[in-house]
């Protein structure tokens, strides 16, 4: 399943290793906002997060993909902030989350620091979602913390397992994890590489827009963001099988892009039929990011489900 992370390497696995880092200084002032916020855990992580909308209203918490950040997320706290409280925040290797030195990512780490900063911010029973990689971190959640999930939200996700599975990884990682590879790319023009793939992954190129690209470039250059990416990309992963989604109770919405060249809408389609009483919907002619392509469409598909939870 080649595809699955194509688009996502060339637009921000080159870029990784392009340009001097930038300092976190720099980045806050030019992404931070009113709503900004940061979380020191014991880890030595500090956590960039989002706590909006209606305090008293049903919490959601919202996880990004791979290589995003939770700005990807804006279209719909727009739209649910009114009636609900909700929850967003960079992952470790992202966006404008810290981590110290050698911190290294997998899985289970990222579904922990989400269950860190939920608790932290008194949220005991939330909805999580998550698109792509983000998908994959909320169903890891829902499974091991069942009691504290009202419901799960599924945008494109990753983890349905592979029908090839003896694909090595692609060459631009294999490219990435050694020196010689790391010093041919940084002697590349990254930017229009990470163009390219975002308007891959993205379908619809007018969303690409400069300062779209600006943003996945600028966090990539985050100091120690490039480490943890790719020790991310080469970590060991437990092994998933369809019956693994079994086990899944929370009520469930799959949403997913035909045209995904991501992660492509079979897998969601898998998700579906494992997942006990998961509801799918797949939009025609709509690419890896429904809530940035077609954020008032998906938006209202998500608020009619919530609207069926106790």
């Amino acid at each position: 399943m080649r595809g699955v992370i194509l688009a996502a390497a060339m637009a921000l696995g080159l870029a990784a290793c392009a340009g001097p880092d930038i300092p976190y200084a720099s980045l806050n002032a030019k992404y931070a906002n009113p709503q900004s916020k940061w979380l020191d855990l014991p880890d030595g992580l500090k956590v960039h997060y989002r706590d909006e909308g209606r305090r008293d209203g049903r919490a959601i918490v919202l996880v990004h993909g791979f290589s995003a950040s939770l700005h990807a997320w804006e279209p719909w706290v727009q739209r649910l902030a009114p009636d609900y409280r909700v929850i967003t925040l960079d992952l470790p290797g992202h966006g404008l989350t810290q981590a110290p030195k050698g911190y290294r990512v997998g899985p289970d780490t990222q579904v922990k620091v989400v269950d860190h900063v939920t608790a932290r911010l008194g949220a005991d029973r939330f909805v999580i979602g998550g698109n792509s990689m983000g998908g994959g971190v909320s169903w890891r959640y829902a499974l091991a913390y069942p009691e504290k999930v009202e419901a799960l939200v599924l945008v494109n996700a990753a983890g349905w397992p592979s029908e090839r599975s003896g694909d090595g990884p692609p060459l631009v990682f294999r490219l990435l994890g050694n020196p010689v590879g790391r010093a041919i790319i940084k002697s590349l023009d990254t930017r229009p590489m990470a163009e390219g793939g975002l308007k891959s992954a993205y379908y619809d190129p007018k969303i690409v827009t400069p300062d779209l690209i600006d943003r996945y470039v600028d966090f990539s250059r985050a100091p120690g963001h490039k480490d943890i990416l790719l020790t991310q990309q080469q970590g060991g992963r437990t092994p998933v099988t369809p019956a693994t989604f079994a086990a899944i109770k929370a009520p469930t919405l799959i949403i997913h892009g035909e045209q995904d060249s991501v992660i492509p809408a079979a897998s969601s389609r898998g998700l579906a039929g494992a997942i006990p009483g998961a509801k799918l919907i797949i939009y025609d002619g709509v690419g890896h990011v429904p809530m940035e392509q077609i954020p008032e469409r998906s938006w209202q598909d998500l608020n009619a489900f919530l609207k069926t939870l106790p």
